[in-house]
């Protein structure tokens, strides 16, 4: 079959005809209709997932089932399925003893996941085997470009939003509108919320409206002139945008950073009043167990929120690696190896 290879570390992308993966016990074997790109798949080529290579990355993975292995129930030959970074736990060490659900979290303390695109194959290929376990149907109507993203981006974001708790008065502000932002905008609302854009692109103002935002501002402080925010919903990668967002941040207000950034910490610094004063809050937020992935897929089904993509074949690898690492992507790249 063909594939995307990571061949070693700041290396870039090529296209390989590589042996297809068989569904071993408790996997099953999945034609990739499309697998979509995430600024995770950089840093992977970056080094910052260890010394994984050759390895194909993705984790963005929906396609067809064409094959089942032994002892799997829950999935059939020709189920529509997606999948994302966490496959599956060891189900043995200390932290899986603990019955935590199937998160992102997952990843960072279970002694030996499965996880695309690092441990296991990722998705940018023609097929993929993946832990059935964990795997969610898509619902019908869903087209496959449309459902990659919300494998991540609509994941991440929705867990955000979810682990924030916002409250029916509530104001929510999404800092940064790029390829998680513009989903978690359509997200917030959609649920009811009044939603505010926080970007420095002055040319994304008049689509955050398109997309949902009640109003845009380029900072913090316009943020505080506005009003201010009881959650900061940050999608970007730059923690510097999200601690001068805080300027705007109301009292019991919180920040979930969904983000990374590996170069910089977060650090908060007080702005007048001391953050404790505040009782303000900062939640780390990654995916939040399968029946989140569920929830926003189902709202993606209805059309209530969809995702900007550019789609690109597997032979278009290396082409569509360089718009993303220089931010010419804006929003979310999807392959279609399927259409290759």
């Amino acid at each position: 079959m063909k594939a995307v290879v990571m061949t070693g570390e700041n290396q870039p992308w090529v296209v390989r005809d590589v042996p297809t993966p068989e569904a071993e016990p408790g996997q099953i074997l999945v034609q990739v209709h499309a697998s979509g790109m995430c600024f995770t798949d950089a840093w992977a080529t970056q080094g910052f997932g260890g010394d994984i290579y050759p390895q194909t990355p993705g984790h963005e993975i929906v396609g067809e089932v064409v094959a089942v292995g032994a002892g799997v129930r829950t999935r059939q030959i020709g189920d529509r399925v997606g999948a994302t970074w966490v496959q599956s736990a060891c189900g043995r060490c200390e932290y899986c003893l603990e019955c935590r659900p199937l998160t992102g979290q997952t990843a960072m303390n279970c002694a030996a996941p499965r996880t695309s695109g690092f441990s296991a194959q990722g998705g940018h290929a023609e097929y993929v085997a993946l832990s059935a376990e964990g795997t969610v149907l898509l619902p019908d109507g869903l087209s496959y470009e449309a459902a990659a993203p919300m494998m991540c981006a609509g994941y991440t974001t929705w867990s955000g939003l979810r682990d924030a708790a916002p409250q029916p008065h509530e104001r929510i502000a999404v800092v940064g509108i790029g390829g998680l932002g513009h989903v978690a905008l359509q997200l917030a609302k959609a649920s009811g919320f009044e939603t505010i854009a926080v970007t420095h692109s002055a040319d994304k103002h008049d689509l955050a409206v398109q997309l949902g935002a009640d109003d845009v501002v380029a900072n913090g402080t316009e943020l505080r002139a506005r009003g201010g925010a009881d959650i900061l919903l940050v999608t970007t990668n730059s923690f510097a945008a999200a601690q001068d967002a805080m300027t705007g941040l109301r009292v019991d207000g919180r920040v979930v950073l969904s983000g990374l950034d590996f170069n910089h910490p977060f650090s908060i610094s007080s702005q007048g009043v001391p953050f404790h004063m505040m009782r303000q809050r900062v939640i780390g937020s990654t995916h939040g167990g399968l029946h989140m992935l569920s929830e926003v897929l189902k709202l993606a089904a209805t059309g209530k929120v969809k995702p900007i993509v550019e789609t690109f074949t597997l032979d278009e690898a290396t082409h569509a690696y360089d718009r993303l690492v220089s931010g010419d992507m804006r929003f979310r790249g999807v392959f279609t190896p399927s259409r290759s």
